[in-house]
């Protein structure tokens, strides 16, 4: 599965938070870093439809996303996590993933399939009742519910402590395998970075500076220059 965004400008007013930027992912986990600003978000926002690119395109396996209205992409197989967690806490755990199962055309086996799957048990426990991991892993089972070919999560480990947040990547770097999906992570975690994927693209200012594999692109120059704000190697 390959994912590849040729040329995406996008400008909203006097600014352009991406400005033609090309990367292409294949099949996996892989990265997208950069500072605060550098477009992170924004290529997010392309992907799932609330963002309108000026110019560029989007390619998924000979799929022209753009092409997708943005209401239907979760039933064309788009899922996303957003940095505060998307839990109701008025409805309990399953209601929260058979509410997300509802836009992608998923159904109540599946639903059930998610929650095995992120091993969440307080399934009837509302929102309110659940941990902040337990309300993460909810989080993550809406991004898995049905059969979905893209997923995106921004930050899904924030708030966590270490423990917890190893428990989580364990999961999310087995979405390829055992959901079938490409996975696309922005965190600023680089532990996380460097553990859950093979790649990463590096963003500065709307445009890409440098990508490939992780612990080569992170020991890069301009990336330490322009992210991390070191001189030295980063240790592998």
């Amino acid at each position: 599965m390959t994912l590849t965004l040729s040329g995406i400008t996008v400008r909203y007013g006097g600014v352009t938070p991406l400005d033609d930027v090309s990367m292409t992912f294949e099949s996996g986990v892989c990265g997208i870093i950069g500072p605060n600003g550098a477009g992170k978000t924004t290529t997010f926002n392309v992907l799932s439809g609330f963002a309108l690119p000026a110019a560029g395109t989007v390619d998924l396996d000979g799929d022209d996303l753009l092409a997708v209205a943005p209401h239907r992409r979760a039933r064309w197989g788009l899922r996303r996590s957003f940095q505060q967690v998307q839990v109701v806490r008025t409805l309990t755990a399953r209601e929260n993933v058979l509410l997300a199962a509802e836009h992608s055309g998923a159904g109540a086996t599946d639903v059930d399939r998610a929650l095995d799957y992120v091993g969440l048990t307080r399934v009837h426990r509302h929102g309110s009742e659940l941990t902040q991991f337990e309300r993460r892993l909810v989080d993550l089972a809406t991004c898995v519910v049905g059969s979905p070919r893209l997923v995106l999560l921004d930050e899904p480990a924030a708030g966590l402590d270490p423990g917890e947040s190893d428990q989580l990547l364990g999961l999310i770097t087995q979405i390829p395998a055992q959901v079938g999906a490409l996975v696309l992570l922005v965190d600023h975690d680089m532990d996380l970075v460097r553990a859950a994927c093979a790649n990463v693209v590096v963003l500065d200012f709307g445009k890409r500076i440098a990508a490939g594999p992780t612990l080569e692109v992170l020991a890069s120059p301009p990336v330490r220059k322009a992210y991390l704000g070191i001189d030295e190697e980063v240790s592998a």
